[in-house]
């Protein structure tokens, strides 16, 4: 355990003092824990060492690599196509102006499913922006809950690459996943969001800044309809094969083909050639603007990838020194619930990194032989726990901080004050929720 604190140390120093590449850094840190083991054990080689993390980096992206980068070229294409601003505009045209707050919830929902939180924020921030300015309303109030919503859906909601990989690791149930992602997820994001938003507009005075949109004023969008089924479809396939799983209809033929659609490589592969079909095709775009936007989706999410892999590779080189046995005990000895031990390992992780993907990848590598070893705990509760940790306290070292400081117009002071506070009160009271729905499990069972 003393070597395991050491490389991480060394990790948090290498990221943060000397501004080293995360993946270097992740590789330098599961060396030096391997020659600790090595030169006071001998247990290990140092050429194991390098083997197990380079197997942990193939295996980590050969389970998540692949849903990754479908989810981002589905985002694009949901960026390029203007179906952010369509869906506002049907949702305050239905719900009617006084319920803006809502329909900004309902919005940040519909394009957190499936898109990043930094293109979500992106496609919806000038909407919000007009908002804001239309109706009067203090910015935070609306913006607040947008960043909460958004936040928790790309941390908790498949196909986003935390929640893949905890799945992937701790081999839960994507479907089940999602369930548990809108149950819990909609009210943690209210606390941190709309309930927050209405203590903070009293404390912090921010103006509304101004923004551009990027869609042009002469593009074909899509129909209300089309891109809410476009954006619904891939939850509805993944939903699918869960359904089969409940209905113990494996064996049947039309419960075969759900399995197979409802796998996530498939579903999502159904899902983006869809949608170029219906952000692309019939929005007037051509074949070769459909393959740029996938090629620059891709080519943004490269360090991603990357750094996914990493995180994989050096959670396996910790499980090869052994210090899952000594986790183990540690939580058996500490009398911990297993989500609150989870969840502890992908907030330390965070905090002290500010890489939710290096938080969730490592921590799902650590809890994994546990959770085995205590099967009484829900894998698909320990996704959400550690995805809600993963989150936790947004500060200095997270690059999502400075992007939520420069696309609102804040100040250092501001952002602490406004985003640091959503992300804690996710990361606290997603815990908390996930706790109460164990034992809401375990009264039921």
């Amino acid at each position: 355990m003393l070597y395991a604190l050491l490389a991480i140390a060394v990790l948090v120093l290498l990221v943060t003092w000397l501004k080293l590449n995360p993946f270097i850094a992740l590789l330098i840190s599961s060396l030096t824990l391997g020659a600790m083991v090595v030169a006071t054990q001998g247990t290990l080689t140092m050429t194991e060492v390098l083997k197990a993390f380079q197997t942990g980096f193939g295996n980590t992206l050969a389970g998540t690599g692949a849903i990754i980068v479908l989810g981002v070229v589905f985002g694009k294409l949901l960026a390029e196509s203007g179906g952010a601003g369509v869906l506002a505009k049907q949702f305050i045209r239905t719900l009617g102006p006084s319920r803006i707050g809502l329909c900004i919830i309902l919005l940040a929902l519909c394009v957190g499913m499936t898109t990043w939180f930094a293109v979500g924020l992106l496609l919806i921030l000038p909407i919000v922006i007009t908002l804001a300015k239309e109706t009067g309303k203090p910015f935070l109030l609306l913006v607040l809950p947008l960043l909460s919503f958004l936040s928790v859906m790309h941390g908790l909601m498949p196909p986003h690459p935390g929640p893949v990989i905890a799945i992937e690791a701790l081999h839960a149930d994507m479907g089940k996943v999602i369930l548990w992602a809108l149950v819990l997820g909609i009210p943690v994001a209210a606390i941190a969001g709309p309930i927050f938003a209405k203590i903070a507009v009293k404390r912090v005075e921010v103006a509304t800044p101004e923004f551009t949109p990027s869609v042009s004023a002469n593009q074909t969008l899509p129909t209300f309809g089309l891109t809410i089924f476009t954006v619904l479809l891939p939850v509805m396939l993944l939903l699918g094969g869960t359904l089969v799983e409940l209905l113990h209809a494996k064996e049947a033929l039309w419960g075969k083909v759900a399995l197979f659609v409802g796998h996530p490589v498939i579903a999502l592969l159904l899902s983006v050639l869809f949608a170029m079909w219906a952000f692309g095709k019939r929005c007037g775009r051509s074949a070769g603007e459909l393959l740029k936007f996938s090629e620059q989706s891709v080519s943004g999410i490269g360090m991603t990838l990357i750094l996914v892999g990493a995180g994989g590779g050096f959670a396996l080189v910790m499980r090869t020194a052994g210090v899952d046995k000594e986790l183990a005990e540690l939580a058996a000895s500490a009398g911990l619930p297993l989500l609150v031990y989870g969840w502890l390992v992908s907030a330390f992780i965070r905090v002290a990194t500010g890489s939710a993907t290096v938080a969730i990848t490592v921590a799902a590598g650590f809890i994994a032989p546990v959770l085995a070893a205590h099967p009484g705990t829900s894998p698909e509760l320990m996704v959400i726990s550690i995805g809600c940790g993963s989150l936790f306290l947004s500060h200095l070292n997270d690059s999502g901080f400075w992007m939520v400081k420069e696309c609102l117009g804040l100040t250092v002071g501001q952002t602490l004050r406004t985003w640091t506070i959503t992300e804690t009160l996710i990361g606290f009271s997603g815990l908390g929720m996930a706790l109460l729905a164990e034992q809401v499990l375990k009264f039921f069972g």
